[in-house]
């Protein structure tokens, strides 16, 4: 998968370089609230969590969560596509880190990602899910042109989230 490069950013894959990076980000307040605990409290964690998510995904379905940096290498959060059991097709996620919020950098890695995805990987649609109560995410998500299509329950016992999606590619 070949990096997507913005005005002001760049996504590329993730490597083993980057798990400081990925325990900061996975251990701030609101990843914790609105994503989950992924259980990341080490490297060694962090590098595990790359290599069996990110990385098995680029290579099982060609697309994967991608560190999303400026062009200077500064790293910001992750956007990319997930293959997420209970949805029928990928779905975007993002996460940046709370001193990178509020400068349009989701939005312009959200819109980079489902633009490739149409591109390069063909996708006809894309949907996202988020936390019933993250009013930040919905606002990216309606900007970068999702539209709000229900609530669905992912798993025994799961919390319901909102779930949205990208109108059909004209084909």
């Amino acid at each position: 998968m070949s990096a997507i490069i913005t005005p002001r950013l760049i996504l590329r894959e993730l490597t083993d370089d980057d798990a400081p990076f990925i325990v900061e980000l996975l251990n701030e307040a609101d990843f914790l609230r609105f994503i989950g605990d992924k259980g990341v409290k080490t490297l060694a964690d962090a590098r595990d969590y790359i290599r069996t998510g990110p990385r098995e995904s680029y290579l099982r379905n060609g697309f994967g969560l991608l560190a999303t940096c400026l062009r200077d290498g500064t790293w910001l959060g992750i956007c990319g596509l997930v293959r997420r059991a209970g949805l029928g097709e990928p779905d975007l996620g993002f996460a940046f880190l709370e001193r990178h919020r509020f400068k349009g950098y989701a939005l312009e890695a959200a819109r980079a990602v489902v633009a490739q995805s149409r591109t390069a990987l063909q996708l006809p649609r894309i949907l996202a899910i988020t936390a019933v109560d993250n009013e930040r995410s919905v606002a990216v998500l309606q900007k970068a042109g999702f539209e709000f299509e229900g609530m669905v329950s992912l798993g025994d016992n799961a919390e319901p989230v909102r779930l949205f999606g990208t109108r059909r590619a004209v084909t």
